[in-house]
């Protein structure tokens, strides 16, 4: 009691941050709107332009949510496969799942050709790629999972996941080399990563599927902090390995193939803010990892949004490029100061 009491005020900070960084996020963009309009425009009062309540409610608070939902989910993913693993460069993506999704768009998009012309417009539609992307990622996860049944060491799981990995890229690979140009654009702008492109009734499913995935993952707090400790501690204390490696992967691939469907395959996050969290907390407590983890991910993902969108300016940056970075010098600089790695 006396330890998760000590980290009352940095949850507290961390809470008040996260609200002032959404705040800051929906305020910034091309268009400039006062803080007092926006306020009121979420409490449902009407703006002096028309166009500001547009704005605000259509694509700045969708967006800003899709953030919150995608650094947290890809966060808290990591956590969990890097605990499963013991590997601190295992990240969200090493069971392959996001290489199953950039499959299934390739195919959706390189591959529409080979259908002809009227059925290339169809395949290529927004609702389209993230069908696509989600039945890449579920048949990974269905490989994954049989495969899983069959061999008892995690690291050997983890190894078959980045084989399944290096067969979906080669296949990807020679649908970049046969396809058009503009196919080619296409699919590069959705590796990109994108924040903005969700209403509100897909960020509904978006949110549904991924709160099943965090409420698997709340319900393996236990099992992870016994998983430190050694298989064979996680088994005197009637952990079920076998149950509790499937529920992990299920979470996992819930998290990140569905934020990679809807938002497309967001880098570094899943990997870096488990090394942050630990580096800022200095504990193996996964009952305060998780929820750190929640708080930091959506965090640096709202500021990452907020800096790719360019205040004042009409384009965006890739929010894939902002990641990286942003994100990777703050972890070399914490590693760097604290001189090792805490895992």
């Amino acid at each position: 009691m006396q330890q998760h009491a000590a980290y009352k005020t940095p949850f507290l900070v961390l809470t008040l941050v996260l609200i002032l960084c959404f705040i800051i996020n929906i305020s910034l963009g091309s268009v400039l709107i006062p803080l007092k309009s926006i306020f009121g425009i979420v409490m449902e009062q009407v703006p002096e332009n028309s166009s500001w309540n547009f704005i605000v409610i259509n694509y700045r608070l969708p967006k800003a949510l899709t953030a919150i939902i995608v650094g947290s989910g890809l966060g808290i993913s990591g956590l969990l496969m890097q605990t499963l693993f013991k590997n601190p460069l295992a990240g969200p993506f090493v069971l392959g799942i996001t290489s199953g999704a950039s499959l299934g768009v390739a195919l959706a998009i390189m591959g529409a050709s080979f259908f002809g012309g009227v059925m290339a417009g169809v395949l290529i539609s927004k609702w389209s790629i993230v069908i696509a992307a989600s039945l890449g990622s579920f048949l990974v996860l269905l490989t994954v999972l049989i495969v899983s049944t069959k061999v008892r060491d995690t690291m050997a799981l983890l190894i078959i996941g980045l084989m399944f990995g290096s067969i979906t890229a080669a296949i990807i690979s020679v649908l970049t080399y046969f396809s058009s140009a503009e196919e080619l654009q296409q699919f590069v702008f959705w590796r990109f990563g994108s924040l903005g492109n969700l209403s509100w009734h897909e960020l509904v499913i978006f949110s549904i599927i991924y709160s099943i995935g965090l409420l698997l993952s709340l319900a393996s707090i236990k099992a992870l902090n016994t998983l430190l400790l050694g298989d064979n501690y996680a088994k005197s204390l009637g952990i079920n390995l076998k149950k509790t490696r499937l529920t992990i992967i299920i979470a996992t691939s819930l998290l990140a193939g569905t934020i990679t469907a809807f938002a497309g395959p967001i880098a570094f996050v899943g990997l870096a803010i488990p090394h942050i969290t630990r580096q800022i907390f200095t504990t193996s407590n996964h009952k305060i990892l998780l929820p750190a983890v929640f708080l930091l991910g959506s965090i640096i993902m709202l500021i990452c949004d907020t800096i790719a969108q360019l205040p004042g300016l009409e384009y965006t940056l890739p929010i894939n490029a902002i990641t990286c970075l942003v994100g990777a010098p703050v972890v070399i600089w914490l590693l760097v100061r604290k001189q090792k790695m805490v895992f």
